[in-house]
């Protein structure tokens, strides 16, 4: 009834009056451009410009649109505009030189910064989010090829590209790294997935540009709209999902006067225990029994604010993002530090909504200031951040080993608070873009972040740290024909990381030549460690008509966490104890990426291989060996270097039977060896197997009283993963089947958004062989019917 009353008060609202756009297109020097195409997005409508460069575009619908203007040999010209009356619009086209990537998004977007990139990458949109929700923001990019999520409970996801995750992959929203605690296996991001309009997936080694973590590659997200001048906006997003009962929604307001503009997100999001399609699970040899396919006590929270505002003016831009992101999730009761034998079943299952111990709650407070000034030949771009990321885990207090069997009360924490993360960040970035000709274009930056993490609570596994990192680069673009590209650049890191010292809060008996004494174990020392590295990267792009060729090849760096050098404790969330050396060197990458891809109006294929040497890969490494004075008998892992190669492709292929028609395929391999070490010869932890995903979708302009009309069909088929490393055990192949149905119902002048996704059709019950929950043999969640409905809104302020 609310959906209904809204979409009447916005039809009552905006009246049916329609407008016509016309205008006419001329070039530098005020000629006229006969054949210049003239286009109009969402509702697709366009013309071509007369001998006299003239346009005309008739019973237009007041509101926002996009409008795209190009001409072979010209720059397109991209604009926002809003139409509330009938409107001339007269353009002049530069002639065509290398793209500065303006702020505007237009709907070549993304096959603009395919073609300067040498890398591979991905640009999805919105649209692409609202269609393919998933858990979170990461879980909606699993449809890209190469790119996966490690999944532990319903809201918890980590991006992973071409099998590498964690601290290899950088996430950057609006130009900052996103940093929190990545090391965690189920600390997931805090990015509201409403509040993202466009990501850029980047799949290899991207330290060049991103920096030191990006050795695997980057998910780079942003707000790119910008209101239209004189105008107020917003949305009102709704979501449903069935599988947890996930209630979501998310109110935005945005408005523009002359140069000023502020955009206002609120966002409220709960969810229950999420149902898998088994009835049991075994945990150290235990098989827990589940209350009606529910994983007790993973239900969740989210309440997010972003406020952000700028100027905008022809040669100078700033934009003030602030965002605060607070979540409250549980843990899988039966897996998280408890004897699965002495869960409370009773007290879980009385509600599949209620969140007891143990859980986390986390916020993430984060400012940013984004600005840039442009001149005739060059644009400096400055980002200004601080972070907060503050995450407390709770749990009953449980005496392990040595630890007292009623919890002391002279301690500074409480008895429940097993860990406490508070970090700080503050982040600076300059870069600078300069035109030298129309062949040339140089690019610089310097990078300068710097993090104070502190910890406290009764459990340990990583120190409190301090860490410093700097770096500067320099890229040259070479456009040396009107269809290819070349690059080169190179980059300074440098890094410095100290570690404070950690001992137990509680005595252990130690043995020294016959007796016996009582000491505070010391678990973490005094590490203090730099590292400095060079990269470099060299690329070429061909882009001969119908033919696309990309090919890149470089040198990447990481440098080791604070966990790797100083871990030594349990991850409850990985089932394990882990260990870890104060010795290691950087990570150093070498990769080589290409690209090759055939499109036409009606088909288009293409792969991109990779192959990548690590000259000292640092992973975790499974031991035969069982922790007893922390935990539960948790399986010790040491934090390991070993000599890996990587090898793999992506592919993806489509065909359009009839207009309305479209055939695809999606697939993706990755290989792992590792080439030294005790296990030389076998894979790495948690490699993905081979996979591959068969879509069928069919779209129609007008079906009744929908516009915009999809039906996708996903069949995807994933191999059974054998290729382990021991202690491992292979992991069963699986076919799942997901639906997507939407449109778009025209209100008024405004257009309301419905999708509508069914995952995992059949309730089939799989394993992931990237998901930790996976060791204690947890499918993944069962059939989830999935809506989201979009309701814009607009009003024209009149002078």
């Amino acid at each position: 009834m609310l959906l209904i009353s809204m979409c009447f008060s916005f039809g009552s609202l905006f009246g049916q009056s329609m407008y016509k756009l016309s205008g006419v297109v001329v070039d530098e020097n005020s000629k006229p451009l006969t054949g210049a195409s003239v286009f109009l997005f969402p509702v697709s409508r366009g013309a071509v410009t007369d001998a006299g460069g003239s346009f005309i575009i008739e019973n237009l619908p007041a509101g926002n649109y996009k409008l795209k203007i190009y001409f072979i040999g010209y720059n397109t010209l991209s604009d926002t505009i809003a139409i509330y009356k009938d409107m001339t619009y007269n353009a002049a086209l530069k002639v065509s030189s290398l793209s500065l990537q303006e702020v505007v998004v237009s709907d070549d977007y993304a096959e603009t910064r395919k073609n300067e990139e040498s890398l591979n990458i991905e640009v999805v949109n919105e649209e692409y989010l609202k269609q393919n929700l998933g858990g979170s923001i990461m879980n909606s990019l699993e449809r890209l090829p190469g790119v996966t999520a490690i999944n532990i409970g319903s809201g918890q996801s980590k991006p992973v590209i071409r099998g590498l995750g964690f601290n290899r992959v950088v996430v950057v929203e609006n130009n900052i790294k996103h940093e929190a605690q990545q090391w965690g296996a189920d600390h997931g991001l805090e990015i509201d997935q409403y509040a993202v309009d466009n990501i850029e997936v980047i799949k290899g080694p991207s330290s060049l540009m991103y920096g030191s973590d990006a050795i695997g590659g980057v998910i780079d997200m942003s707000r790119r709209n910008i209101p239209v001048e004189n105008t107020v906006t917003g949305t009102i997003d709704l979501t449903g999902k069935t599988n947890n009962d996930f209630l979501g929604g998310s109110f935005s307001l945005a408005g523009r006067i002359n140069n000023f503009f502020a955009d206002f997100r609120a966002t409220i999001i709960d969810y229950g225990d999420y149902k898998v399609p088994t009835d049991s699970v075994d945990i150290y040899s235990y098989r827990a029994a589940l209350d009606n396919n529910h994983l007790r006590n993973t239900a969740g929270k989210e309440r997010n604010l972003h406020l952000s505002f700028g100027l905008i003016q022809e040669q100078f831009q700033s934009t003030f993002y602030s965002s605060n992101i607070a979540s409250k999730n549980g843990f899988f009761a039966n897996a998280h530090g408890l004897e699965p034998r002495n869960v409370d079943t009773e007290l879980h299952d009385k509600s599949n909504r209620d969140i007891q111990y143990p859980y986390q709650k986390v916020d993430h407070f984060k400012v940013i200031n984004v600005s840039q000034r442009n001149w005739e030949r060059l644009k400096l771009e400055s980002d200004l951040g601080f972070q907060r990321n503050f995450r407390q885990e709770w749990s009953s207090y449980v005496d392990h080993g040595h630890m007292p069997p009623v919890f002391p009360d002279t301690l500074s924490f409480h008895p429940d608070l097993e860990r406490q993360f508070d970090k700080y960040v503050y982040s600076a970035n300059i870069r600078s873009y300069y035109q030298y000709n129309e062949k040339i274009q140089l690019s610089s930056g310097l990078v300068v972040e710097y993090q104070d993490n502190r910890i406290d609570g009764r459990g340990f596994i990583i120190p409190a740290y301090r860490q410093t990192n700097t770096g500067a680069y320099a890229l040259v673009k070479y456009s040396n024909t009107e269809n290819s590209m070349i690059q080169f650049g190179i980059r300074y890191d440098y890094g410095h990381i100290n570690t404070t010292e950690y001992y137990d809060w509680f005595p252990s008996p130690v043995v020294e030549n016959g007796d016996t004494t009582y000491q505070y174990l010391q678990r973490a020392g005094d590490i203090d460690r730099s590292f400095s590295n060079i990269s470099w990267s060299a690329g070429y792009n061909y882009n001969p008509g119908k033919w696309s060729y990309k090919a890149n090849i470089g040198k990447s760096f990481r440098m080791p966490l604070a966990k790797e050098l100083a871990a030594n404790g349990v991850n409850y969330h990985h089932f394990s104890y882990e260990v870890g050396d104060p010795d290691f060197s950087p990570e150093i990458s070498y990769q080589l990426d290409i690209g090759v891809e055939y499109s036409n109006v009606r088909f288009a294929i293409g792969t991109t291989p990779f192959l990548n040497y690590f000259s000292n890969y640092i992973f975790l490494n499974p031991s035969s060996e069982h922790d007893r004075l922390y935990g539960n008998g948790n399986q010790v892992f040491y934090y390991t270097e070993s000599e890996v190669i990587r090898y793999g492709f992506e592919l993806h292929a489509h065909y359009e039977l009839f207009k309305s028609l479209q055939l695809g395929v999606i697939g993706e391999y990755v290989y792992s060896e590792q080439l030294s070490g005790e296990k030389k010869g076998f894979t790495l932890p948690f490699s993905p197997p081979p996979s591959a995903i068969f879509n069928i979708k069919f779209r129609k302009d007008k079906l009744i009283n929908f516009n915009n009309v999809y039906v996708s069909f996903d069949y995807r088929i994933t191999a059974q993963q054998n290729n382990i490393v021991p202690p491992e055990d292979p992991t069963d192949g699986y076919q799942v089947i997901n639906l997507g149905f939407g449109g778009n119902i025209p209100i008024g002048n405004q257009k309301v958004s419905l999708s509508l996704q069914i995952q995992n059709l059949l309730n089939t019950k799989y394993f992931n062989h990237t998901s930790y929950y996976r060791l204690i043999n947890i499918p993944e969640p069962g059939r989830n019917f999935i809506i989201n409905i979009t309701i814009p809104f607009s009003v024209r302020i009149n002078n």
